[in-house]
């Protein structure tokens, strides 16, 4: 196998898949660095938001990128929605709880996709699309859209942390959520903008997952595996670190297939997740231990 071919076949994909999981990733660590629980449903609300682009895309005929917007619109609501209709009554109650009722909302969620859009695989857009070739690089449209879309999402999210009120209150309640709300913070206006943000940046992964493969009612349960462990390889809590893991889980998965069948690709994401908990639980970042 020579360069070309390795990047090609494994690298270019591992990096177009990485950055769908960063994208996951970075929402799964803003969820726990700032409400301090694991979201389970995470990859089911990834799956509703593709189908909702889905839906858009079949009801207008724009193509998808353009639906995008709106999916993340729409599937952030959603995500506020049950924080206020199933968690935010448990907010005091042991996070265990919160955790196994985000479970139970990921079946929900699932169960609602199957029975609107089914559980045959569907698509964006019909038919073959061939890559372009730069220097001997076989690179499709959609993935360097994939890329550029995880970029410019990722950068606006951490100018939005780092320059604006609601930023900074949010990095507040995620480093002392006690003190935050000693100086005057609002802790329920920083849950439902963190559902905001996290509940957009879901819609974005499965939209991009879609694009690159195909929608299935089960995409986002399979991708939430993944979307951990990119979370926790990074430094939970730290967004360049979700974006970082979720890279070098994407490669890894991709070159994984040199060595195991293509049906075990996720165990690489497991073995990944199990090594940094055992080895280095705040992640290669140095982020918050779960």
């Amino acid at each position: 196998m020579d360069m070309l071919e390795l990047l090609n076949f494994y690298i270019i994909p591992g990096l177009v898949l990485g950055s769908i999981y960063a994208l996951g990733a970075v929402g799964i660590t803003l969820a726990f660095a700032i409400l301090r629980y694991a979201h389970l449903a995470h990859g089911d609300l990834a799956t509703l938001g593709a189908f909702i682009a889905l839906a858009i895309v079949q009801a207008s005929g724009m193509p998808p990128l353009a639906a995008l917007p709106f999916a993340m619109i729409a599937t952030a609501v959603v995500a506020v929605g049950i924080d206020k209709g199933f968690y935010e009554h448990l907010r005091e109650k042991p996070k265990i709880i919160t955790v196994m009722a985000s479970l139970g909302i990921a079946l929900m969620v699932r169960a609602v996709v199957q029975v609107v859009w089914g559980v045959d695989a569907e698509s964006y857009v019909r038919g073959i699309v061939r890559p372009e070739t730069y220097w001997g690089l076989r690179i499709k449209d959609r993935e360097i859209w994939t890329v550029v879309f995880m970029i410019v999402l990722v950068a606006a999210l951490q100018i939005f942390l780092a320059r604006s009120k609601w930023g900074k209150a949010m990095r507040a309640m995620s480093d002392n959520p006690s003190l935050a709300l000693l100086s005057g913070i609002d802790n329920r206006k920083v849950v439902v903008l963190t559902w905001i943000i996290a509940g957009g940046l879901c819609a974005a992964a499965g939209v991009f997952l879609g694009i690159n493969t195909e929608l299935k009612s089960m995409m986002g349960w399979q991708m939430l595996l993944p979307m951990f462990a990119a979370a926790i390889l990074g430094g939970v809590g730290r967004v360049e670190g979700a974006v970082l893991g979720g890279l070098i889980v994407g490669v890894a998965e991709e070159l994984s297939v040199l060595v195991l069948p293509s049906e075990y690709k996720a165990a690489m994401a497991f073995a990944i997740l199990l090594f940094m908990l055992l080895v280095r639980p705040t992640g290669l970042l140095r982020g918050k231990v779960l």
